[in-house]
């Protein structure tokens, strides 16, 4: 990529940041470009759709939380899992409407925030394996998991939770999933 082409997509991904962290995930899109400072041309040469734009904002915030899940593999099983379920829902209340756009993307095999999503579920099985294999979790499916962690956001950003409050939320909505067979 030219040096002017980079410089331009890193303006609209910050200016994306900005506008999502401020009005959403639904803000227009024009917006994003005039604050980026390029044309719509621009814009749509670099993000075809929302969703390519919503996936590459979304590509650091997920690569990291999968980085940093690493220290938690020294941790019990449950532990390991409770909080990896808490720092996930937490990620995902990041931005007003992101979990309907991530419902959306589950069932769109054509959507790149589908990809994104199966990096996190996939991270979630690995920690539910573990789990399950000391005989402590459920038969849920990760998948299953990852939806109701995505539904718990929504919950955690529309009742304006603070992390103490969330906690206890994504405990209750997930007791089961630790719930000895």
């Amino acid at each position: 990529m030219r040096a002017d082409a980079q410089r331009n997509r890193d303006a609209i991904l910050a200016a994306a940041r900005e506008v999502f962290d401020a009005d959403g995930i639904l803000a227009p899109i024009d917006g994003i470009a005039t604050r980026a400072g390029v044309g719509n041309a621009t814009f749509y040469r670099n993000f075809p759709t929302r969703d390519d734009l919503l996936a590459a904002v979304m590509d650091d915030s997920v690569r990291a939380i999968i980085e940093e899940s690493a220290g938690l593999d020294a941790l019990d099983a449950d532990s390991a899992l409770r909080e990896w379920m808490f720092r996930l829902t937490w990620q995902l209340r990041v931005w007003q409407n992101l979990p309907s756009c991530i419902a959306d993307a589950i069932e769109d095999e054509d959507s790149p925030i589908r990809t994104l999503c199966a990096r996190l579920t996939a991270r979630t099985a690995e920690l539910l394996d573990r789990a399950r294999a000391g005989g402590t979790a459920s038969a849920v499916e990760a998948a299953a998991v990852f939806e109701l962690l995505t539904t718990v956001s929504w919950g955690v950003d529309r009742f304006g939770d603070d992390e103490e409050r969330a906690r206890e939320r994504v405990g209750l909505a997930t007791a089961g999933v630790l719930a000895a067979r």
